[in-house]
């Protein structure tokens, strides 16, 4: 589950005022050679971890395990003591030879949410109760075993990133030092090695798992690690609801890209509520996806290409198609300039039903308060979906995992304002010139081309749904397109769709598919 946040220039601003400061106080300090080393104070200890017993039926095998909740200290770059992760982990029991069992590491994205979502949603042996479709029963809501859980093929450990969960920086340590791009990839990363070291898993197969900006960091990951880590390598990447290069979700002024990447979602959803035409709505909900994803990186970007050179016969045919292929009226796209935003989509699609539908699952509908209104005041589906994860996920630590923390456990933490212009150090990720450039040119896709390049053997998932407004499949589609021009990665990255939105996992059916589709590419990555 996600939040979005726009972008402001006052980060530029920021940067700038914290440099100058620096140097500031740096020419008012005493010479180094004057000043007495003052010890790093140590930090308090770590509080036990919580460690219960328990079992599951997957694919109608019982299947014994340990789970072990807690923080662990992660160190900053300087090696020095930085913050306190929280995680839970799931271990098989009777397992006699680690380095034959795989191991996951499993987080969500925000930037600023914690694991709950992909954690008893989608991959943990407990699982919120919800309806075959994904939306929540009523409070107080429950939970239930998870037949889907990838407990029977890997070890599991979520991650919840510092100022998310129960992670927190350590008295004294700034959080700022962890929330931003390069930040968050080093610390996970600390996280992960410190794991690894600590539960002696270094000879095990490893994989990352992320969504939405969890698969942000799971690409940085992929070069981080390999470089930085002592040549940690992965055997494989599930990246869920995928955005590595974020032009492709963001509708910038002078920038066409983001309008025809998601006319292939807007017709999926117009098809989901019965607001296309006839003959296209008679039509798979795959085969009328095809159909727009010609239309839209054909026609319709050709034409938006051409601007107010477009001649008006053209650009009154253009419209009549993205009426067709959008389920909106002709009039709006004109009035639109062709262009539609997603954000107005949303509001647009069933306004004379009074409704508005879900930014991050389109079959989800709400209504607002203003029904007239620009843009929609809330997202439904976020809002049916919230209030069921938080509480069974406070709950389950509490009395099922004997998890005794009385900190607020943040579901969506306080991590802004997130540093979207940091990267880690340049030296990690050699033949790259730069992660970001800037403002809205974060593009994480050339690490993860690079760390597949330097390892062969690396394989990567990405599971896509076709009601996901946060993260369109056609802009993944199209960030892959951009990487291994030379088609040198093929077979090794695979893409499978799912009639569900941005939480892929919640549709009972999808899940299903996808704990198959996870198990083959497990079984694939780890093949000798």
């Amino acid at each position: 589950m996600e939040q979005r946040r726009v972008l402001r220039p006052a980060v530029c601003l920021t940067l700038l005022i914290v440099l100058f400061g620096a140097g500031l106080d740096a020419q008012q300090a005493p010479p180094p050679e004057k000043r007495a080393a003052e010890p790093a104070a140590p930090p308090p200890p770590d509080k036990p971890l919580a460690v219960t017993r328990h079992s599951v039926t997957i694919g109608g095998k019982p299947v014994a395990y340990t789970a072990t909740a807690g923080t662990l200290t992660v160190n900053k770059p300087n090696e020095q003591p930085g913050a306190r992760m929280y995680f839970t982990a799931y271990a098989a029991e009777g397992v006699k030879d680690l380095a034959a069992r795989p191991v996951a590491f499993i987080f969500n994205g925000g930037p600023g949410s914690s694991s709950v979502w992909l954690h008893l949603g989608a991959f943990g042996p407990r699982r919120v109760q919800m309806t075959d479709e994904g939306f929540p029963v009523k409070p107080p809501f429950g939970l239930t075993d998870n037949e889907q859980s990838l407990l029977d093929l890997a070890d599991l450990v979520f991650i919840d990133p510092v100022m998310t969960g129960y992670s927190r920086p350590l008295p004294g340590e700034a959080k700022t030092q962890f929330t931003g791009v390069g930040e968050d990839v080093a610390s996970v990363g600390e996280f992960i090695r410190s794991y690894v070291t600590r539960f002696e898993r270094w000879a095990s197969p490893k994989f990352v798992i992320g969504e939405s900006y969890g698969t942000t960091r799971a690409a940085a990951l992929s070069g981080y690690l390999q470089n930085q880590t002592n040549g940690m390598y992965l055997n494989g990447i599930v990246l869920i609801s995928s955005v590595l290069d974020f032009q492709t979700i963001e509708f910038i002024p002078g920038s066409n890209l983001a309008y025809v990447l998601y006319l292939p979602h807007y017709t999926a959803t117009a098809w989901y509520h019965k607001k296309l035409g006839p003959v296209l709505q008679a039509k798979p909900l795959a085969e009328a996806v095809s159909e727009a994803r010609i239309f839209a990186g054909g026609e319709y970007a050709s034409a938006l290409f051409e601007g107010n050179r477009l001649p008006k016969e053209e650009t009154d045919k253009i419209a009549d198609k993205v009426a067709a292929f959008t389920g909106l009226s002709k009039a709006y796209v004109l009035e639109s300039n062709l262009r539609i935003r997603h954000e107005r989509f949303v509001k647009e699609l069933l306004r004379s039903d009074l409704k508005t539908v879900g930014r991050i699952d389109s079959r989800f509908t709400g209504r607002d308060a203003d029904a007239a209104g620009e843009t929609y005041e809330f997202d439904p589906s976020m809002a049916g979906l919230t209030g069921a994860f938080a509480t069974m996920l406070n709950n389950y630590l509490r009395v099922e995992l004997q998890v005794k923390e009385d900190l607020p456990y943040a579901v969506f933490g306080n991590v802004y304002p997130w540093n979207f212009m940091s990267s880690p150090n340049p030296e990690m990720f050699p033949g790259m010139s730069q992660m970001v450039i800037g403002g809205f040119g974060l593009n994480v896709a050339e690490i993860l081309q690079s760390a597949m390049r330097a390892n062969p053997d690396l394989q990567v998932f990405v599971a896509n749904g076709y009601y996901d407004g946060a993260t369109p499949f056609y802009g993944t589609e199209y960030t892959f397109a951009q990487i291994g021009l030379n088609r040198e990665f093929e077979g090794r990255v695979r893409f499978d769709y799912f009639e569900a939105g941005h939480m892929v996992y919640i549709h009972k059916p999808s899940l299903v598919r996808l704990k198959a589709d996870l198990a083959e590419f497990i079984k694939r990555a780890t093949l000798k």
